[in-house]
């Protein structure tokens, strides 16, 4: 079922498990190229800004493909609802950006496969199914409010809504089907830097910078204890939009269709940081102009959609304001329909042997266009066939659905992170164990509150704040023993690095099956029995809103 292939960067006796020939070659990037046989070492800044150039756009496109048209609705109803005091969560996430980003990073340039065939190969299918088929339907939903930000967009715009989308849809199919991984790439990065249109808004707007300061790094809970359920359920659609299961799938894929290899990462790691500063950037951004437009008027707490988010912008900065937050509503809609399904056709590809590259042509590889197309075709007819407030229902559901998933993804990323026979001396070391395993039990902690704050409507701070303390320190502790203490990567059994850069994942085939303990057994049954748990729990509150409406 594998297929084995010759990596020429490696000596020609070892193999390796790249997939697919089409991920082995020059790295063609929308900004520079470098060859295949350039071993030459990159001295002095000229060369390496080259490098970077050429480099840049994995962590560039997943982190803007992030404030997609589920953020601009989740980051303007948090500050239309609650002005600037749920900043805070933005640089809390900060961290947990890089460190998961991070660990793809390094699962694709060292494995050369993708990470839905890496769950599957290494977890057997019991629980790679469960992570494949989550990813698949919380994909196909996110799709759809990709095309529901369009026809905000459009609306606001004064454009027709059918030919909106459709036409839409055509870009984002055709952008993919040239079979050209550097065109493109060349698309994606050119919208990634219209995303910067928020800037300009943001000193038209002109919110209050030390008020922002101050809530940027002082944690807040607005509204009394009727509220909490309401605020809680932002909160983690902040934390499923910002940081999104589909990422980690998208970003490990495209790293390998790029062709980026282990001597290439401390670039990458740069390309991710740049991408990081972008989103909070613009999170920052949408939350301090949306609550400062809608400071003192009857608009503030009456979050309906984007569409009332830029005419809020327009009665408070003018129409050029309200138009510029259109066009980037617009411009991120489609490059998150790019990510997201890229990342569903890479995955599927990954899954079941089918040629999955941006490199080959629509020939060469009909199955993964067909699957990238198909869902593009499905997404936007579901949209058009939607109404308004369902849509905006929906896209709030995709958000804490994501939130909720995370702690799931997040371990399974984990543990392939801490497999010897996958990474080598890429493993994780103690550290990155030990504040992975801690967002872990962060995670989890905020979807038992959600839960809680569904059954409880009432429930109070003083609540919260016991399960925040209660759930916390037992999420850590036994993350901490699972993950740090159990792999006993300690000064006693010291991580070997030497050799790194050559090193890479010898075939699937030829490696031993990962050992499962009861205990882990038992703990990853507990996590899922709990997620599905929560994930009703999400869907009532989401039926209990639209009945209240």
């Amino acid at each position: 079922m594998t297929n084995v292939m010759l990596d020429p960067k490696v000596p020609t006796t070892t193999r390796t498990a790249v997939l697919d020939d089409a991920h082995v070659g020059d790295i063609k990037g929308a900004l520079g190229t470098i060859r295949l046989d350039d071993t030459t070492p990159r001295h002095g800044l000229s060369a390496r800004l080259k490098t970077l150039l050429a480099i840049v756009g994995p962590g560039l496109i997943v982190m803007v493909g992030d404030n997609d048209a589920g953020a601009f609705s989740t980051y303007g109803q948090a500050g239309q609802n609650y002005g600037t005091q749920l900043l805070w969560t933005l640089l809390m996430l900060v961290p947990v950006l890089y460190v998961n980003q991070e660990m793809v990073l390094r699962l694709g340039a060292v494995t050369g496969v993708g990470h839905a065939r890496l769950i599957l190969e290494r977890f057997g299918k019991f629980w790679g199914a469960f992570s494949v088929i989550d990813l698949f339907l919380l994909n196909a939903l996110t799709l759809v409010t990709e095309f529901i930000g369009v026809t905000l967009a459009a609306g606001y715009l004064g454009l027709p809504k059918v030919a909106s989308v459709v036409l839409a849809a055509v870009i984002i199919i055709a952008s993919a089907f040239t079979g050209s991984f550097q065109r493109f790439e060349r698309v994606a990065v050119t919208l990634c830097v219209g995303s910067l249109l928020l800037v300009p808004i943001y000193f038209m707007v002109h919110p209050k910078t030390s008020q922002m300061a101050h809530d940027f790094v002082v944690p807040s809970m607005p509204g009394g204890s009727g509220q909490l359920a309401a605020v809680m359920l932002v909160i983690v659609s902040i934390v499923g939009t910002t940081v999104a299961p589909w990422q980690l799938f998208f970003q490990q894929s495209y790293v390998i269709d790029k062709r980026i290899t282990p001597r290439f990462m401390k670039y990458e790691k740069v390309d991710l940081w740049i991408g990081i500063a972008i989103v909070i950037i613009g999170a920052a951004a949408m939350m301090g102009f949306t609550a400062a437009a809608f400071a003192g008027t009857d608009g503030f707490g009456q979050f309906s959609d984007a569409a009332a988010v830029a005419k809020g912008i327009e009665d408070k900065a003018g129409h050029l304001a309200g138009v510029l937050f259109a066009i980037a509503l617009l411009d991120a809609s489609i490059i998150g329909a790019f990510a997201v399904s890229l990342s569903t056709a890479y995955a599927i590809g990954d899954v079941f042997g089918i040629k999955h590259s941006l490199h080959r042509g629509v020939k060469g590889a009909k199955g993964f266009y067909a699957i990238y197309a198909g869902l593009v075709a499905v997404a936007a007819v579901i949209t058009l066939l939607s109404t308004g407030y369902t849509q905006g229902l929906m896209t709030q559901f995709v958000q804490v659905l994501a939130g909720v998933l995370l702690p799931s993804a997040t371990v399974f990323l984990l543990l392939l992170c801490n497999d010897k026979a996958v990474l080598g001396p890429w493993v994780n070391g103690p550290k990155t164990n030990a504040f992975t395993s801690a967002v872990v039990g962060v995670l989890v902690m905020l979807s038992l509150i959600l839960t809680a704050a569904v059954v409880w409507p009432d429930i109070s701070s003083q609540a919260i704040l016991w399960i925040m303390a209660g759930c916390g320190v037992a999420g850590v502790l036994v993350a901490g023993y699972f993950f740090t203490f159990g792999r006993t990567a300690t000064k006693e059994d010291p991580i070997d690095r030497t050799g790194r850069e050559e090193w890479r994942m010898p075939p699937l085939d030829t490696l031993g099956k990962p050992v499962m303990s009861t205990a882990r057994k038992v703990g990853m049954g507990a996590l899922r029995a709990y997620l599905l748990v929560a994930m009703v729990m999400v869907i009532i509150k989401i039926v209990q809103t639209a009945l209240n409406h």
